[in-house]
C-alpha cells in the first residue's frame, strides 16, 4: 500500500479561518494555478500536489470524530518548494509583500532555505541545494 509503487501524495487539505485572504495570497504569491473554487472551497495545484484551502467552518464533517485543533496553537506542518535561487525567491517574495518567517539560512544537511506563513497559518519553505 504505502511502499507500493505508483503511492503519492495526492490532496493536502488545510484548514484556514479567512479562505479569501488565504485565495489572495495563493494567487498572488504562488501563482498556484487554480483548480476548483467553490464557498468553502479553494484548490490549488502546487507541482504534483493538490492543496485545498477549507473554511474551517465545514471542517467539522469532516473529520468527524475528530475534533478541528485552534489557530495558532503551533506547526505541525510545512510544505517545501524548490528554488534554484532561494534569496532571489525571497527578493522576490518581499516585492510580493510576504514577510519571512525565517532565513535564508544554510542548513547542515546541505541546503539553503527561508520559509514564510499564509493566511491558512500554513508555513512554507523554499530550498535549494548548497552545492
Amino acid at each position: 500500500m504505502w511502499g507500493e509503487e505508483g503511492a503519492r501524495l495526492e490532496v493536502l487539505t488545510a484548514l484556514c479561518e479567512d479562505p479569501a485572504a488565504a485565495r489572495e495570497f495563493d494567487a498572488r504569491v504562488l501563482e498556484a494555478p487554480l483548480v476548483f473554487s467553490n464557498d468553502d472551497s479553494a484548490v490549488y495545484r502546487v507541482g504534483g500536489v493538490l492543496v485545498n484551502l477549507l473554511d474551517v467552518r465545514s471542517a467539522p464533517d469532516l473529520v468527524a470524530p475528530g475534533a478541528v485543533a485552534a489557530p495558532g496553537l503551533g506547526d505541525r506542518i510545512q510544505l517545501t518548494i524548490p528554488v534554484v535561487d532561494v534569496d532571489a525567491a525571497c527578493a522576490e517574495l518581499a516585492r510580493r509583500g510576504v514577510t519571512l518567517h525565517n532565513g535564508p539560512m544554510d542548513r547542515g544537511w546541505g541546503m539553503r532555505t527561508a520559509s514564510f506563513r499564509d493566511p491558512a497559518g500554513l508555513l512554507w519553505e523554499i530550498a535549494a541545494d548548497l552545492a
